[in-house]
C-alpha cells in the first residue's frame, strides 16, 4: 500500500538539498573523502531511514549513504535525522532517486557494502525484474562493489530469499555469510529496527545472505 501524499513532504526536501541529495553526480568517486570515511556503505531502499540512522551512529569511522525513491518516505528519514539533535549528519547522507541509477552517482570499485533490507518482494513473476537483488541490479554492483566488496541482504520474506540466492549464484558470486534465521542469536553489530523487531515479535525469521563476487570464476572467464 502507498503511502498517502504528505504536503510537508516536497517543500521540506527542497529546503535541504545539502542532505537530500537528488542527484549527487559531483561526488561520484569522492564518497570517502566527503564523508570522511574509511569504509562505503550504500543502502538500497532507506525506507524512515531507522537502519541508515542506527549504523551510522554504532560506526563513525565509516560512510554512509541512502537511498529512497519514495519522495513522502524519504521525507520522513530526511526529518528524523536532520531534528534528532543527537545524531550527527557529519558521515551519513540521503538520495532521494531511483537505485537503478547507482552508476551516475558512484565510481567504479568505489562502494564496500550494498546493503539491501526488507526490500519490496515484488511477489508476481512479471515483476521478478524490479527485485533489487535481480540480474540487472547485481550487473551494477558486481561493477561498483570494491575488490573486497559485499552486498548483504536481510529480508523476512522467504520466497524472494530464495530467489535472491539462485540469482546470486548465477550472476557470479558466492556466500561469505548465509542464515535463514539470523535473529535466533544475539547479533549486536547489527541495528535492528522497529520494523524488523515486529517479525521477531510475531516468530518470523529473517532471512539474510553476505555475497562476494567469485573471483575465481572471473578468472576463468
Amino acid at each position: 500500500m502507498r503511502m498517502r501524499k504528505k504536503k510537508w513532504a516536497e517543500p521540506y526536501l527542497d529546503a535541504h538539498p545539502e542532505y537530500a541529495l537528488s542527484d549527487p553526480r559531483e561526488l561520484k568517486g569522492q564518497w570517502k573523502t566527503f564523508l570522511k570515511g574509511k569504509t562505503l556503505h550504500v543502502e538500497i531502499g532507506t525506507g524512515k531511514g531507522d537502519y541508515l540512522m542506527e549504523m551510522s551512529r554504532m560506526y563513525p569511522e565509516d560512510a554512509w549513504v541512502g537511498i529512497e525513491k519514495e519522495h513522502n518516505v524519504a521525507a520522513i528519514a530526511c526529518r528524523k535525522m536532520l531534528e534528532d539533535e543527537t545524531f550527527s549528519t557529519e558521515n551519513n547522507r540521503l538520495i532521494v532517486a531511483d537505485g537503478a541509477n547507482l552508476e551516475d552517482w558512484f565510481e567504479a570499485g568505489e562502494i564496500d557494502v550494498i546493503h539491501l533490507n526488507f526490500s519490496d518482494p515484488w511477489p508476481k513473476k512479471y515483476t521478478h525484474k524490479r527485485r533489487l537483488s535481480s540480474e540487472s541490479f547485481l550487473r551494477i554492483y558486481e561493477k561498483l562493489l570494491s575488490p573486497e566488496g559485499c552486498v548483504r541482504m536481510k529480508t523476512d520474506n522467504q520466497s524472494l530469499f530464495e530467489d535472491s540466492v539462485l540469482y546470486f549464484l548465477q550472476n557470479g558470486f558466492t556466500f561469505t555469510e548465509f542464515s535463514v534465521n539470523f535473529r535466533r542469536n544475539e547479533h549486536p553489530e547489527d541495528a535492528i529496527t522497529e520494523y524488523e523487531k515486529r517479525f521477531m515479535e510475531l516468530g518470523q525469521p529473517i532471512y539474510l545472505l553476505k555475497a562476494v563476487i567469485d573471483r575465481s570464476k572471473k578468472t576463468e572467464d
